[in-house]
């Protein structure tokens, strides 16, 4: 039988191999087969490929927000002034000096097609205060006599939130909740808000005592809560359970959700109270509304001893200009009172 003849490649590139040739000591190892990677090996690949690739987009989303902050300051930065560029008319804060500048501009731009004279041409009807409608509201209620006292759920306490004209809507749908719950009202406190920075109670604003007596046949209502009640908070407020009800909650909503907790608890408080009830809801529930805003909520002596002098200053003051007089909601923007560009046209109570 003919031997095997090895072929293997030497350092001179010579083939040796053969009976007669040089044979190799060892045969050539055979091929080895594919080898395939562990999979936990290939997620490691993946994982540290991937966290490069992360790493270098990361570097880019670091770099951008940097050179757009840049950009910013250097456009409306001190930079500015050194360009020369000339700061819009009204963003810096100097009123006296601003308007004397601009006021030859304001007065002719005629870009509008109102007129400044001929503002007062046009005249809105004043609209007459309808009473409330009348409603068998005391027969859904059950403040009738003695049996009241056996029917009443518990104690319904609200934070009013917002500027005035929030906090006043809050109110009175508190009162409309109440009759809704067939709730004892606590007054309504007022959150104190950390830009407003206004710490009055329900008694700076409004007249405590009207609002009780006003809503007596309607909704009870009481300045605090009894001390028997509190007493099983520990005289503590922040124990009674706060809920929070959702916006424009529809009357079955209360009824399912919110009373049975008034009923089991006894007390129960919502913060915030803002826009928490809807506007579609029975007459007589609509009716407490009416009765809250037009009747129940009168304004603290203070205040409409302040009012009624301020009506008299304008009545007094606008008969020099023929009865014409502008009202200003100053709010916190300093800008406003730029924009209102008051002239000696007009007249300043």
């Amino acid at each position: 039988m003919k031997s095997k003849i090895y072929h293997q490649q030497n350092s001179n590139n010579s083939v040796v191999g053969s009976d007669n040739g040089c044979r190799s000591e060892s045969p050539s190892p055979p091929l080895s087969p594919n080898r395939r990677v562990p999979r936990r090996q290939r997620r490691q690949t993946l994982f540290r490929a991937s966290s490069f690739s992360f790493r270098r987009k990361l570097r880019y989303l670091l770099l951008l927000p940097m050179i757009y902050a840049s950009g910013v300051f250097m456009c409306v930065g001190p930079f500015s002034g050194l360009v020369g560029w000339v700061y819009v008319p009204g963003s810096v804060y100097r009123s006296p000096e601003i308007y004397r500048k601009l006021r030859d501009d304001i007065f002719a731009d005629n870009s509008t097609d109102v007129e400044l004279s001929s503002v007062w041409k046009y005249k809105r009807r004043p609209k007459m205060q309808k009473p409330c409608p009348n409603s068998t509201v005391t027969s859904h209620l059950a403040l009738n006599g003695e049996s009241s006292a056996l029917t009443l759920s518990g104690y319904l306490i609200v934070e009013a939130n917002g500027g005035l004209n929030q906090q006043r809507s809050a109110i009175c749908n508190a009162v409309a909740v109440a009759g809704l719950l067939n709730a004892v009202l606590v007054i309504p406190e007022f959150e104190f808000h950390a830009i407003w920075k206004d710490s009055s109670t329900f008694g700076d604003i409004y007249d405590e005592d009207h609002f009780i007596s006003s809503l007596e046949r309607y909704v009870k209502v009481v300045r605090h809560v009894p001390n028997e009640v509190m007493a099983r908070f520990d005289y503590n407020l922040t124990s009674i359970p706060t809920i929070r009800v959702q916006a424009w909650a529809t009357v079955k909503y209360y009824n399912g959700e919110v009373y049975p907790m008034l009923k089991e608890r006894g007390v129960i408080r919502i913060s915030p109270f803002a826009n928490r009830l809807a506007m579609s809801v029975p007459p007589y529930i609509q009716l407490l509304r009416c009765i809250a805003n037009y009747k129940a909520l009168k304004f603290s002596s203070p205040i409409s001893t302040l009012a009624e002098k301020l009506v008299d200053r304008m009545v007094e003051k606008s008969s020099d200009t023929g009865g014409k007089y502008v009202a200003v909601h100053l709010r916190f923007e300093e800008v406003n009172f730029l924009l209102v560009c008051l002239t000696q046209e007009f007249s300043l109570v």
